[in-house]
């Protein structure tokens, strides 16, 4: 699947590929095609550039400005070998050397196809023997925390005290600059939709295999610590509503108000979660757990029982505010 071309050894290297094209999209599977590639010409000493989407990268290099450079090659590199986007590289580089690695071929008659020198494809057809994805082979890169994000945009119930637009902005946009996976929760349960836990069960499944919650809700904190995980929680409330009080009654300091968005308020949380956080959470987890807990009154439980086998006269008590340890 390759054409005769004169040998010439490669000066400049452009790679390319469908995270090069504006309309294109960048995957998890393109990025590590490319540390694959880009270690195998880094270890020859074979100079490159990489071709970004605007989209994308908009401070990187874009196709549109590389056309005008003097490569000897171009590599167009994972994804399908296909389509008018593939066919405009050709003509946009006519004087390099144009070589497809790591890519699919659906028909290779195509022009997409036939345009380049060399084709070196992970499948085609014709009984072609497919080969490892280029991703496969990519350098393992550090590790990353993985970051529950639960958030809730309602609670009408606050009116005019509501900040959770506000504290919900400041949070996505300070953990879209951040070094992690993040995994965005939901505590609302489903019978029917597959994405969301059907059990509460599975949402603690779930909170277990994370190293961070960031939530602005009493359960997203509540939850995390019983998994044992660290939680960055805000309360959407000004002035401080549940997620405040339970942060007290829990006895965790990662709880900020409202007004306490700053980055470096966050920042400094957030380093404090990952490293003595965790010892806390897993502490707060056995207490949770742990059978003196269930012989304690904490929880409002011995308030209930005792309201519960307590005689009530007709409309006495209603409505009335009691210590939830039992006391009136």
């Amino acid at each position: 699947m390759a054409t005769e071309h004169d040998a010439a050894e490669p000066g400049r290297v452009l790679l390319t590929g469908w995270f090069s094209f504006v309309d294109g999209e960048v995957t998890a599977g393109d990025a590590l095609a490319l540390r694959r590639v880009r270690a195998c010409l880094d270890r020859r000493g074979i100079p490159y550039d990489v071709a970004w989407s605007a989209g994308y990268r908009p401070d990187a290099l874009h196709l549109s400005e590389a056309a005008g450079h003097p490569y000897t090659h171009l590599v167009f590199l994972c994804g399908p070998a296909h389509g008018r986007q593939v066919e405009e590289l050709h003509r946009s580089f006519p004087s390099c050397v144009r070589i497809a690695v790591g890519t699919s071929v659906i028909d290779a008659s195509a022009p997409a196809v036939t345009g380049f020198h060399h084709v070196l494809p992970r499948d085609a057809p014709g009984g072609v023997r497919p080969v490892r994805d280029l991703a496969a082979g990519a350098t393992t890169g550090p590790g990353v925390p993985v970051v529950g994000v639960v958030l809730t945009h309602g609670q009408g119930e606050y009116a005019d005290a509501r900040r959770h637009a506000e504290v919900a902005t400041a949070l996505t946009r300070w953990l879209a600059a951040k070094d992690c996976a993040c995994v965005e929760l939901t505590t609302r349960l489903d019978a029917h939709d597959w994405r969301l836990c059907t059990t509460a069960g599975q949402f603690e499944s779930v909170l277990r295999r994370l190293d961070l919650v960031v939530t602005d809700r009493l359960h997203g904190l509540v939850l995390a610590l019983r998994a044992g995980v660290p939680a960055l929680a805000v309360d959407p409330v000004a002035g401080g509503a549940k997620v405040s009080a339970q942060a007290r009654a829990l006895s965790w300091p990662a709880a900020l108000g409202a007004a306490q968005c700053a980055r470096a308020d966050l920042d400094r949380w957030w380093s404090w979660c990952l490293g003595d956080g965790r010892d806390l959470a897993e502490r707060r987890r056995e207490e949770f757990l742990g059978a003196r807990f269930h012989d304690t009154r904490d929880d409002g439980t011995a308030g209930l029982v005792r309201a519960l086998t307590t005689a009530t006269g007709p409309g006495g008590g209603r409505g009335r505010t009691s210590d939830p340890r039992g006391g009136p």
